[in-house]
């Protein structure tokens, strides 16, 4: 993404008096009195409720690896960006959860982590107000995901070479905001970082399981850039890593946008997203296989997510409008899939004067979208809560 920017129950059936008594005709009725034909249609019809209703349950609640959250929206919000996006005032329930971006490493500070480089977490507070932030956004019921990395500075494991400072500075963003699901958007040299993703995957299942000892849950995503044909072999190879390090993953997010030459002139925006997500299904079902974990086609969608970057993309002629969002989510709702952001809220609204040439704007999506947003077009019917 540019930073340019359990018990169960059960039923006992209890049946009359014991005494053997007789009934009109002077037959035994037996030990037990007779249901009539009525009530047995009754306890089959609840039986198979409660059968089918136990299997939805459970398909809902769990996945191969645990816990399976219901389908959520959560839009990117540019921390650093000036004027800061108000999201501690969401403007609907598609703006309750939101994705704060971007935690890297310090300039000049390999193993400390700030917020676009810029500002050290202290600073963050100070400055941007962010906890304070953070705190009236859940106070009016939304939640936050951190995301680490983005496409511009270091991420911290890129920079970060000793262990045990790598789990010190993620260790201290856990603690400080307290999110139950982190996002590592990983792009460009940092994604081709063999030795950083060694380091990274070993950290974070290491955090994964102390959290979870502590009783803190901690989903893990990941976000990675896509061509149409799918994931790169960069990021297959940064899934395989991760999975074999013992990081329990929530998912990955990918990144349908900026896909460049990848991109056939005749195939439009969504169509490339669409492509891409199948390939990337495709790709994740191999991957998952060779972990020795076998999914079926229903749990790898429910590992995965869609991030488009809205309106004008940062490179040229790559436009993703409202009716593409429309597509989009409704891909997804027919796929299941778990997941849908989007880059960024900061830009989720019509710029004050043309912006058809030039870089793609920060803090508007280059196209005229009228009183729409597109938050609630990608995030209707993903009603889902972050923790």
């Amino acid at each position: 993404m540019s930073k340019k920017r359990g018990s169960g129950t059960s039923v006992a059936a209890e049946a009359g008096n014991t005494r053997n008594v007789r009934d009109l005709s002077g037959r035994p009725r037996g030990r037990r009195r007779r249901l009539s034909r009525l009530a047995w249609v009754w306890i089959a019809a609840g039986l198979v409720v409660a059968g089918v209703g136990g299997f939805l349950a459970w398909r809902v609640a769990t996945d191969a690896n645990g816990a399976f959250q219901p389908p959520w929206f959560s839009g990117y919000v540019d921390v650093t960006v000036v004027p800061q996006y108000p999201f501690d005032a969401p403007l609907g329930e598609a703006t309750k959860n939101v994705t704060l971006a971007f935690v890297v490493a310090n300039a000049g500070q390999a193993c400390t982590p700030s917020w676009g480089s810029t500002y050290s977490l202290d600073a963050a507070k100070a400055s941007l107000r962010l906890e304070e932030r953070i705190a009236k956004l859940r106070s009016n019921g939304g939640a936050i995901a951190v995301s680490f990395g983005g496409s511009v500075n270091s991420e911290l494991a890129n920079s970060c070479q000793n262990v045990a400072e790598l789990e010190k500075a993620y260790r201290a963003v856990l603690e400080r905001y307290n999110p139950a699901t982190i996002d590592f958007d990983i792009e460009g040299t940092n994604l081709t970082d063999s030795a950083a993703w060694q380091r990274r995957a070993a950290v974070v299942a290491a955090l994964q399981k102390e959290r979870s000892k502590e009783g803190h849950s901690l989903a893990v995503w990941l976000t990675l850039p896509v061509t149409p044909q799918g994931l790169t072999d960069a990021g297959t190879s940064a899934v395989d890593q991760m999975l074999a390090a013992g990081v329990h993953l929530a998912g990955v997010n990918i990144m349908t946008m900026n896909y460049g030459s990848s991109r056939s002139a005749s195939q439009s925006m969504l169509d490339a997203g669409t492509s891409a997500a199948q390939a990337t299904h495709e790709q994740l079902s191999i991957i998952y296989q060779r972990a020795g974990m076998t999914l079926d086609s229903e749990q790898i969608w429910r590992k995965m997510g869609l991030t488009p970057m809205i309106g004008r993309n940062d490179l040229p002629g790559e436009v993703f409008d409202l009716d593409a969002a429309r597509d989009l989510n409704s891909f997804a709702l027919s796929k299941g899939v778990t997941r849908v952001s989007m880059w960024s809220l900061n830009r989720d609204t019509s710029c004050p004067q043309d912006t058809s040439e030039g870089p793609a704007s920060h803090i508007c999506s280059g196209i005229n979208q009228g009183s729409q947003r597109f938050s609630d077009v990608l995030g209707a019917g993903f009603q889902g809560k972050l923790h």
